[in-house]
């Protein structure tokens, strides 16, 4: 039990996102296509029989025992299990990449792995729900349509676009926007040929770039590449492409002292072919 296991955590972005409603336990029903990415963050794992879970990180910005990834342990933890885990933050907090819920799912994904535990992916999925909406479409590591909060994922194989993500200098908080008053929340449902068609948004945008000045001056300048839109309910905004050369040749235009990242989108995480 001394091997060290490293992993991508990957980075996600929401295509759209519609609010259908609010459920009486104040969750709110949508409808989403998380799209996952060749690029996030990296944890490593390094498996013992200390029964103890530690976490390195130069950019924890949480105390250690509120953090997902040691949350995420355990849940599995059992007995004299341990694991020392090390994380290279890249994804930004507050951006709408899916940071927390991605090292929380990989968290799971590979402590499983490692300590032999067999558990099938709809369990670790299951108990992803515990630690966030967006845990389990990253423990299924696939690309996929979302229904419910989140929980129903249909896998979806979509062209591996590339996108330019914009990273602007605030921090948007996930339960301000959903206590809102005026977050649109009767958006109707819609079906997946109707988001090929071009008939889909992000509920949540204008209400962002209403709030935060940044996230509009964003969506403004990268509009002027193709459309531009919002990821969940963070700061980051972003546009796709057919090529990195594209992509990049926005990317050469960037303001300076603005954050932008190039990536190109997966239907499969990287993770599944490293835990086979």
């Amino acid at each position: 039990m001394t091997a060290t296991l490293s992993l991508l955590s990957p980075a996600k972005l929401n295509l759209f996102l519609h609010i259908t409603g609010r459920r009486p336990d104040g969750y709110h029903q949508l409808q989403t296509l998380f799209q996952l990415l060749n690029w996030g963050d990296q944890l490593h794992f390094t498996p013992n029989r200390s029964g103890t879970i530690t976490l390195d990180s130069i950019d924890l910005d949480i105390p250690v025992e509120e953090n997902l990834i040691i949350r995420a342990a355990r849940l599995l933890q059992q007995g004299s299990l341990g694991a020392h885990i090390t994380l290279n933050k890249h994804i930004p907090a507050g951006g709408g990449l899916g940071g927390g819920s991605s090292n929380a799912a990989t968290t799971l994904l590979a402590l499983n792995h490692l300590w032999g535990l067999n558990m099938a992916p709809t369990e670790l999925q299951t108990r992803g729900g515990e630690l966030g909406a967006d845990v389990p479409v990253f423990v299924g590591a696939r690309t996929a349509w979302a229904e419910g909060i989140g929980e129903i994922l249909t896998p979806i194989d979509l062209p591996e676009q590339w996108f330019f993500i914009l990273v602007p200098d605030c921090h948007v908080s996930t339960s301000e926007i959903f206590s809102h008053q005026q977050l649109t929340r009767n958006s109707p449902p819609i079906k997946m040929a109707s988001f090929f068609e071009g008939g889909s948004r992000n509920d949540c945008q204008q209400l962002v770039r209403h709030l935060y000045p940044e996230v509009d001056k964003a969506l403004k300048w990268l509009a002027n590449f193709g459309e531009a839109r919002l990821t969940g309910t963070g700061a980051c905004v972003f546009a796709s492409f057919s090529t990195a050369s594209e992509a990049r040749a926005a990317q050469r235009q960037l303001p300076h002292n603005w954050a932008g990242i190039v990536t190109q989108g997966v239907n499969e995480s990287p993770i599944l072919k490293a835990l086979v």
